[in-house]
């Protein structure tokens, strides 16, 4: 019998071009969550970092920086270069990279060696994302934003499970502990050689089908004005970017300097804000798909405003409620901008995929390292008081046009 994950598209080209492969979707966002899973052990084991190597916040910024930066410089060239040849199993070489640089954080006595283990992290991440993001496309049959979303919502789940293991297996045994996340990232590689057989056949069922291959249309903007909406749209990524860095970095040590909990307690609440994150990723591409993207993007980001505002000056319960609501509707809205980018540019799946998760990590890893040396100056609840102010910048959503197309 025939498994789910081998290529087993029908082959009348109409079938090809217009399925969708739900199989397909779940698997790769089943290797989207173990990527994201392993990612997100990285700043959830901040605190023992500090207290065994007395790091500053300064350095805990750099970590970050330097893993978000090795993740996002690639991204574009990948997939820029990908769009032009795709590689099926590129997926579970970047996995491999993962791999390599876990065992090598597990061991690392130094800042030098930590650095060098989260930017081999980093790659496997800038080689992961591009590619998987083509698949999800692929597989999406024209339910572009569903596709997104069940991706993204793979990616998000795994970001919130991440800590929380951190939490239950590396903080109370220590940082070799991390080597048993090397077991998730076998797994992951076994996954995307399956996922890479089901993408060559794909690719081999497009060439004997050319007329399978549905070319589309844009949206007829001039050039100048699809530049515009392209940085519109990367200027919100940045400001969405920016206040998950100062979340997923900083919110346990915020909870634990002004409120005193214990490490561990603080990685269950910081759970709590990435699986509302998760969950919230699952409503926005539909929501796109429904009423508009552009709608859906404006109500993500400047939407959660009143709620930020309001985070750093209530006590623990309402800090951890407001935390959750912001995780929902912060997260509505990546899918959102890359289906809409990819709208505006069609055929170029990888190359915008990249661009914008490259740059998301980008932003995550400047933002990291700046509020981290914005903390050490200040406090950290300062950092919270003014990061609350980015959603705001969600107002320039207005200036995107419409380019909704009627089914």
């Amino acid at each position: 019998m025939k498994t789910t994950l081998q290529p087993t598209i029908p082959l009348q080209p109409e079938a090809v071009a217009q399925k969708t492969v739900y199989a397909i979707l779940f698997t790769i966002s089943f290797s989207h969550l173990l990527n994201d899973m392993l990612q997100s052990v990285v700043p959830a084991i901040y605190p023992l970092f500090k207290e065994r190597f007395n790091f500053s916040f300064t350095q805990i910024g750099l970590i970050t920086f330097t893993f978000q930066l090795t993740a996002s410089l690639l991204q574009p060239f990948v997939g820029f270069y990908t769009d032009r040849k795709p590689r099926p199993f590129s997926l579970s070489i970047g996995m491999g990279f993962a791999l390599m640089g876990l065992i090598m954080l597990s061991v690392a006595s130094s800042f030098a060696l930590i650095l060098f283990a989260v930017s081999l992290m980093g790659i496997g991440s800038s080689i992961f994302h591009p590619e998987s993001s083509r698949v999800a496309y692929l597989a999406s049959g024209g339910k572009k934003g569903l596709a997104q979303s069940i991706f993204q919502l793979g990616g998000n789940a795994g970001s919130a499970i991440g800590p929380l293991l951190a939490a239950l297996i590396v903080i109370p045994y220590g940082q070799f502990y991390i080597i048993w996340f090397s077991l998730a990232a076998i797994l992951a590689i076994l996954v995307l050689i399956q996922i890479g057989k089901w993408y060559k056949g794909h690719l081999h069922l497009k060439m004997k089908n050319p007329v399978a291959v549905q070319v589309e249309k844009g949206p007829g903007l001039s050039k100048k004005r699809v530049i515009i909406s392209l940085s519109i749209l990367l200027v919100l990524i940045f400001s969405k970017y920016f206040y998950m860095a100062s979340m997923t970095s900083y919110f346990t040590f915020f909870l634990i300097n002004k409120f005193h909990v214990s490490v561990q307690q603080s990685q269950l609440y910081l759970f709590g804000f990435l699986a509302a994150v998760a969950a919230g990723t699952v409503i926005g591409g539909p929501l796109g798909d429904r009423f508009g993207r552009k709608y859906i993007i404006w109500i993500s980001i400047l939407g959660v405003a009143p709620f930020t505002l309001l985070l750093p000056y209530v006590g623990l319960m309402w800090t951890v409620i407001l935390a959750i609501i912001i995780g929902v509707i912060i997260s509505s809205a990546f899918s959102a901008i890359l289906v809409y980018a990819t709208d505006l540019v069609p055929g170029k799946v990888g190359m915008i995929a990249g661009l914008f998760f490259g740059f998301a990590f980008g932003m995550g890893g400047v933002g990291s390292a700046l509020l981290g040396w914005l903390a050490d100056k200040t406090s950290i609840e300062y950092v919270f008081q003014i990061c609350a102010f980015l959603p705001l910048i969600g107002i320039i959503t207005g200036f995107l046009p419409n380019i909704e197309h009627q089914k």
